[in-house]
């Protein structure tokens, strides 16, 4: 049984992520503040997944990542899936983005999944099997006015992946990253795009490299513009 560790899940791609797993019989973890809207997620998953667990994470606070993954490991094991699909933003201009805001969204969307991949990657290379996908953004190859910050990281987490894909090679591991346009969330407002793609067709894609592409497509990134 596949154990998949998911970010992100209250809602948008995240809960479309969830939902998508938990039909395919994943024992399923959602790391994550307690919400009403992940407490929704979960009780939807439930009705899929052989197993949802959830375990409380400030993703904005690297001791919370730290203990949460430990907890991961103690008490389910290492996983075979990790999807890093948290993301934040608060979009405003350079000289009005405060260092305060500027690390904020770069602890979630950069160092987070930093610190839950490093936590899992020594017990996936032992078992030699698993894969660590990164919800990066089309805004990881442009800019983007206002959004300067959430930029950076989007950039930041692409180069980390490669990295890892190099670190990676030979070892049965595979990390990809996929990069979604304009997408119908609550993340988009305020952009001045039109959604091109829902959140389901950035959850499929995401599943489909999570659990049946081909390990070929180690470092591969994937864009998505919608239509």
């Amino acid at each position: 049984m596949t154990l998949a560790v998911l970010t992100g899940a209250s809602r948008g791609i995240g809960r479309a992520t969830a939902l998508g797993l938990a039909k395919r019989r994943t024992n399923l973890v959602l790391l994550g503040r307690r919400s009403p809207e992940l407490e929704e997620t979960l009780q939807l998953a439930e009705r899929d997944a052989e197993r949802v667990t959830w375990v409380e994470c400030e993703l904005a606070h690297s001791d919370a990542v730290e203990r949460a993954a430990e907890r991961v490991l103690a008490e389910l094991g290492t996983p075979d899936v990790l999807i890093n699909n948290a993301g934040v933003i608060e979009r405003l201009p350079i000289e009005a983005t405060s260092t305060l805001s500027w690390d904020a969204q770069l602890a979630v969307n950069l160092r987070a999944p930093f610190l839950l991949t490093r936590a899992f990657l020594p017990g996936m290379r032992a078992r030699k099997s698993g894969r660590i996908v990164f919800v990066a953004s089309i805004s990881a190859t442009l800019g983007s006015r206002h959004a300067a910050a959430y930029a950076a990281s989007k950039w930041g987490l692409v180069g980390f992946m490669k990295s890892l894909a190099e670190e990676l090679r030979d070892s049965g591991l595979v990390t990809v990253a996929v990069l979604p346009g304009s997408v119908a969330t609550d993340m988009l407002r305020g952009s001045g795009f039109p959604a091109r793609m829902s959140a389901e067709d950035v959850a499929s894609t995401l599943i489909h490299y999570a659990l049946d592409a081909n390990p070929a497509h180690n470092g591969g990134v994937i864009e998505m513009f919608g239509t």
